[in-house]
């Protein structure tokens, strides 16, 4: 959740963030109202408080009608002192739980609007001109079912629709991408993570992935755990409710997960390949850092992004992700989307987000400070995940249905190149 004391100090910046994420202002003005009847219940009840204390004198020495009079006002007095303290516990409620629903304050220059209102920062690269080579690209579903590496008619019979087997060269080349991102996350000093994919609701929540969006999420109702549609949930948790120490810079973390989501609301979107599907792995980069320096953070995650965009050597281009289609969490959040030849538009394949101190503040992850412990700032990014394969084998397949392995990636896969299956 945002600082109570931004929200007071300045509504109108919250408002404004509210607004161009279309959301509700008027939320800001009832967290404030709310906050207003807590402090005047609590200022009410300390007064009264006050006074019971000073009566047990006044009784001890009244006599008669007097003493009866003052024992019958201190009755009146511990009524009236619940009844303010249950106020101020409702304020109190009433407040975290509009404040929850509130999302982190966006910072400058990013674009109001929704998903479509994003703005283009830059492109890498040029679409192959696939007619001038003299022959048709295939979809990646087409070319991986040639080459024996996906197989979604067996997944669909053992788990439903949006499941699939990664097959042979599939799984190798998928292991060799996760792995050629590990390697590049150990060169820039992040510590391998294997992560939980079941977590409990108060991280789900704290991560900011269940105030909205519950119905995207898996929930195992008999153990009350969700599972995870990124590692950056349980990373988030990681550190929960702890001190931690950032006197030697940020802490960075590479988290390793198998994804789960429902894909709530995406019924007949993408329902063909793997674009779209309920389980996939993914690298996850996550930060803890000093809020003042979450933006230089924030752009070292997308170079690293770009780096890895680079090693499968698709063209692609970068967008500032317009406010209404952030997340709860973030506060700014760049996405990497590579060119797909046979849908003709650029898809997403890595983001990354700075969630200022949104997560930290809900999870209780602080730092020592110089003016003691200080809510630290979290961000987020992906380096590696399995829709990766949709791009490479698009850009880089041959016309007898080979793909060639992007020449980084070959000591990890194992092979040059794939060959279609006799």
């Amino acid at each position: 959740m945002i600082d109570i004391k931004l929200l007071a100090d300045d509504p109108d910046r919250v408002k404004a963030s509210q607004a161009a994420r279309g959301d509700d202002p008027a939320l800001v003005d009832q967290v404030l109202d709310a906050d207003a009847k807590r402090r005047a219940a609590l200022t009410e009840f300390e007064q009264l408080r006050a006074r019971q204390k000073s009566m047990g004198k006044e009784i001890a020495s009244a006599q008669g009608e007097e003493k009866q009079k003052l024992l019958h006002e201190t009755k009146s007095i511990a009524a009236e002192v619940k009844r303010l303290q249950a106020t101020a516990d409702e304020m109190v409620a009433t407040r975290d739980e509009l404040l929850m629903s509130i999302g982190n304050v966006i910072i400058d220059g990013v674009p109001a609007g929704g998903e479509d209102d994003y703005v283009v920062r830059e492109t890498i690269g040029t679409p192959r001109d696939f007619a001038r080579e003299g022959f048709e690209p295939k979809d990646h579903l087409d070319l991986a079912e040639g080459l024996g590496a996906i197989d979604m008619a067996r997944g669909a019979r053992v788990s439903g629709s949006r499941f699939y087997f990664m097959t042979g060269p599939g799984a190798r080349l998928e292991l060799g991408l996760l792995n050629a991102g590990m390697a590049m996350a150990l060169e820039h000093g992040f510590v391998p993570m294997i992560t939980p994919t079941l977590v409990l609701p108060e991280v789900m929540k704290g991560a900011g992935f269940i105030d909205r969006h519950a119905d995207e999420v898996y929930r195992l109702e008999a153990d009350d755990l969700y599972l995870t549609g990124t590692s950056e949930v349980a990373l988030a948790g990681y550190h929960t409710g702890e001190v931690i120490d950032l006197s030697g810079g940020p802490k960075r973390y590479a988290g390793w997960s198998t994804c789960y989501r429902r894909e709530a609301g995406s019924y007949g979107k993408d329902t063909r390949g793997i674009i779209r599907v309920h389980q996939f792995n993914k690298i996850e980069m996550f930060v803890y850092c000093d809020p003042a320096e979450a933006e230089a953070e924030h752009d070292r995650l997308l170079e690293m992004e770009r780096a890895m965009l680079a090693k499968i050597e698709v063209p692609y281009r970068i967008i500032d992700t317009a406010a209404g289609d952030l997340g709860q969490s973030a506060a700014r959040k760049f996405d990497s989307e590579a060119w797909i030849p046979t849908q003709g538009r650029y898809r997403e394949l890595t983001s990354t987000s700075n969630c200022t101190t949104f997560q930290a503040r809900r999870l209780g992850v602080k730092m020592k400070g110089e003016k003691g412990n200080e809510v630290v700032a979290t961000l987020n990014g992906t380096l590696a995940t399995t829709r990766f394969l949709v791009a490479i084998l698009e850009n880089h397949q041959q016309p007898d249905g080979s793909v060639i392995v992007p020449e980084a990636l070959r000591p990890y896969v194992g092979l040059d190149v794939l060959t279609p299956v006799a």
